[in-house]
């Protein structure tokens, strides 16, 4: 099945789905940050526990985030994560993730949820969406930069050796 032959829609992600999906972001946001961002395996899992904290301190129903299910054909095959936010005095709608599940990855579900989120701030009247990305997630990166997007920020970092360090 591929995006062209399924019908992808969102709808609200309940209160049972929600705690298994906070589990498997802050799981999955800690090991970009320890692979992609150099931290520690403990220091990444601190940090994506605080940012999660941070991130949602009300839930699913803290103020201005949504989280969807994203279906195909009424099947479940991921989530995406939308939250309204001020950049630069305008207002953006912000993608803190997207999430296709394996078995369902390159079928063109992450391209269609990604256009359902900006079908998502134009009906909120939004201009902007905007997103970070590691690096490293050059899949992400390119199927972004596909559907128009550019880069706004780059992160650099160098490891330098020394004769007693590997």
């Amino acid at each position: 099945m591929t995006e062209d032959a399924a019908q992808v829609g969102l709808r609200p992600i309940t209160t049972e789905e929600f705690a298994e999906f906070v589990k498997r972001v802050e799981s999955g946001y800690a090991s970009d940050i320890e692979v992609h961002g150099g931290q520690t395996h403990e220091a990444a899992l601190e940090k994506a526990s605080a940012d999660m904290a941070a991130a949602l301190p009300k839930g699913m129903r803290t103020p201005g985030h949504v989280i969807f299910v994203v279906e195909a054909d009424g099947v479940d095959v991921g989530r995406l994560w939308l939250a309204e936010r001020t950049s630069g005095g305008r207002r953006t709608l912000f993608v803190y993730d997207v999430e296709i599940a394996g078995d369902f990855q390159s079928r063109g579900y992450g391209r269609a949820a990604m256009r359902l989120a900006e079908d998502e701030a134009r009906a909120r009247g939004i201009d902007y969406l905007e997103l970070n990305v590691f690096g490293g997630n050059d899949v992400a990166r390119n199927l972004y930069r596909s559907l128009g997007y550019a880069e706004t920020s780059v992160q650099m970092r160098k490891r330098l050796a020394t004769d007693d360090r590997t």
